[in-house]
C-alpha cells in the first residue's frame, strides 16, 4: 500500500511539473502564440516520424489551417531568454555526487537547396568512411545539455545558439556557456560552499585551453578530448641555487607519440567496466600547452597566460564487437586531481555521447531539420518548439507506460526511450489542460467566387416556323 501511495506522489508531481512547464511555454510565445502551441502538441501527437511541418495541420491538436501553420513560424515570436530561464529552473538530473555535468557540441541544420537563404556557413559533416567527409551548406546550432549517469540516452537541452558568418565559434561558445552557468547559478542549482563545480565535457573540435582561460572565474571545471598527435609542456623545473640566465617558462616537452617523454603518472587506476572490459587511466598534473599568437590567442593583448590543468590518457580493453580500442587523450582544466576525479572525468566524457542520440531523436522523429523554411529566424523559432517538445517528453517520462511493438523488448518504465514516451504522450494530453484559444475567425470567409455571366447566341429559327422575329429573341441569356 506504501508502494501504490509513493507511485501515485510521483506521478501527481510529475503531472503538475509538466502542466506548469506548459503554461511557462505558452508565456513565452508572444506573438502568434495559439498557433504555435497547437504545432508543438501536433508534434507529439504525430503518430509516427515528422517528414514536414504540413503534415501536422490535419491533426486533431491543430485546430487551425496549413496558413496559420506558416504564419506562426514565419512571424510568430518566442522569448528565448524567458525559455532559456524556465528551462533552467528545472529538476535536472545530476551525477551520484550531485553534480552537474554539461555537455555542448554542434549540429548542423543542412541547406544545400536553399541558395536564397541568407546566414547559411559550411557545415562539416562526417561520413560513413574515414575519408568520406563533407562541406554541406547549412545553419549550425551549439547545443548546451545536461547529461544523465547510466545507460540512458535522455539528456535535457538548456540552451541553442544559431552560429553565423561572422561569428567566432570559440568565443560564440565562451559566451552561451557563461550565460547557462550563470542561469544555473541564479535558478538555485548550483550553491557556494561544498558543492562541487559544474562539469563541462567538450570535443576534439574546441579549443578546451581557450575556453577554461575565458570561464576562469566562474564555479566550472572543463574536460575536452585532444588530439593524440600534440606536444605539451611539463612544469619547469626548480632552479638550484647560484644559477645563472633567465629562468625557463616552460618545462620539458610532453609528446603524446612519443611515450619515452611520459615521467610517472601522479594518477594511476583501473576500473573495470561491463562494454569495455579494463580501462586503465593515467594523468599527469600541471601539464600546460604552449601558447603562440595564433588561432584563439591572435587578437590576445599582452602576455600569454599560462594554463596548467591534468592531462588523462584512457585505454580500455576493446570496444564493441571487440575492435581494437585506441588510447583517449584529455585535458580537464582541474589542478590536483585525485584517483576519483580522473575516473569521473573520463566516465563524464564518455557520458558526451548522449547528446549524439538527442540531435538524432529530434532531426529523424520530431522532425527539427524537416521543414523547407528561408528565414534563418523562423528557423530559430521552430528550433525553440523542438526543444520545448523534448522538455516535455523528459518530463512526462515518469507518466508513461510502455506501448511497445510485438518486434520490441519490454522496458520498466523508469527505462523507457524518448521515442516511447512519446507513443503514450497523447493519452496524457488529454487530461492535460489546453491554453491555446480556440480558433475565432473575424471575418466571413470568401466563399465559392461568383462565375461571370456568360451570353450564348441562338442560331435563327427559320422564316417559314417563327414568322417575324424580334430583335430580343435573337440572343438569350443562358
Amino acid at each position: 500500500m506504501r508502494v501504490s501511495l509513493l507511485a501515485e506522489t510521483v506521478a501527481g508531481e510529475a503531472f503538475a511539473e509538466a502542466s506548469r512547464f506548459r503554461d511557462e511555454l505558452y508565456a513565452c510565445l508572444t506573438a502568434r502564440g495559439d498557433e504555435l502551441c497547437e504545432l508543438a502538441d501536433a508534434v507529439l501527437r504525430a503518430p509516427g516520424a515528422v517528414h514536414s511541418a504540413v503534415e501536422l495541420t490535419p491533426l486533431p491538436e491543430h485546430r487551425r489551417g496549413h496558413g496559420a501553420m506558416y504564419y506562426g513560424l514565419n512571424q510568430g515570436r518566442i522569448d528565448a531568454d524567458r525559455l532559456r530561464t524556465v528551462l533552467a529552473g528545472l529538476p535536472l538530473p545530476r551525477f551520484p555526487d550531485g553534480r552537474l555535468v554539461l555537455a555542448v557540441d554542434v549540429s548542423p541544420w543542412l541547406r544545400s537547396d536553399a541558395p536564397c537563404s541568407p546566414d547559411r556557413l559550411f557545415c562539416h559533416v562526417y561520413g560513413r568512411a574515414k575519408t568520406a567527409s563533407q562541406f554541406i551548406p547549412g545553419w549550425p546550432y551549439s547545443f548546451v545539455a545536461v547529461m544523465e549517469t547510466g545507460a540512458t540516452s535522455w539528456t535535457q537541452i538548456l540552451d541553442a545558439v544559431r552560429l553565423g558568418p561572422a561569428d567566432d565559434a570559440t568565443a560564440v561558445t565562451a559566451a552561451q556557456l557563461r550565460d547557462v552557468v550563470d542561469r544555473l547559478v541564479a535558478g538555485g542549482q548550483w550553491h557556494s560552499g561544498n558543492e562541487p563545480d559544474i562539469l563541462i565535457v567538450t570535443d576534439a573540435g574546441y579549443d578546451v585551453t581557450c575556453l577554461a582561460w575565458a570561464l576562469r572565474d566562474l564555479p566550472v571545471e572543463l574536460v575536452g578530448r585532444i588530439r593524440s598527435d600534440r606536444v605539451m609542456r611539463l612544469p619547469k623545473p626548480a632552479r638550484l641555487p647560484g644559477t645563472n640566465g633567465r629562468p625557463p617558462e616552460h618545462g620539458p616537452e610532453f609528446r603524446f607519440a612519443k611515450p619515452e617523454t611520459w615521467p610517472e603518472p601522479t594518477v594511476s587506476t583501473r576500473t573495470a567496466t561491463a562494454n569495455y572490459g579494463k580501462a586503465v587511466t593515467v594523468a599527469w598534473d600541471r601539464v600546460h600547452p604552449r601558447l603562440t599568437h595564433r588561432a584563439a590567442w591572435l587578437d590576445h593583448e599582452g602576455e600569454l597566460p599560462l594554463i596548467e590543468a591534468t592531462l588523462i590518457r584512457l585505454e580500455v580493453e576493446h570496444l564493441s564487437k571487440d575492435r581494437e580500442a585506441p588510447a583517449v587523450w584529455s585535458w580537464s582544466s582541474k589542478t590536483g586531481a585525485t584517483d576519483a576525479d580522473a575516473d569521473q572525468a573520463w566516465q563524464a566524457f564518455l557520458r558526451r555521447s548522449d547528446l549524439e542520440h538527442t540531435f538524432r531523436l529530434i532531426k529523424q522523429t520530431l522532425g527539427w531539420t524537416k521543414p523547407r523554411l528561408r528565414e534563418p529566424e523562423a528557423a530559430d523559432r521552430w528550433t525553440w518548439l523542438i526543444i520545448a517538445t523534448y522538455t516535455r517528453l523528459r518530463l512526462a517520462r515518469p507518466l508513461a507506460r510502455d506501448l511497445r511493438h510485438p518486434r520490441e523488448k519490454p522496458a520498466p518504465p523508469g527505462r523507457l526511450t524518448p521515442a516511447r514516451v512519446r507513443r503514450t504522450f497523447r493519452n496524457l494530453r488529454q487530461h492535460m489542460p489546453c491554453p491555446a484559444r480556440a480558433p475565432k475567425p473575424h471575418r466571413p470567409g470568401p466563399g465559392r467566387p461568383p462565375s461571370p455571366r456568360m451570353f450564348w447566341p441562338i442560331s435563327p429559327l427559320p422564316q417559314w416556323r417563327s414568322g417575324r422575329r424580334s430583335a430580343a429573341s435573337k440572343w438569350c441569356r443562358c
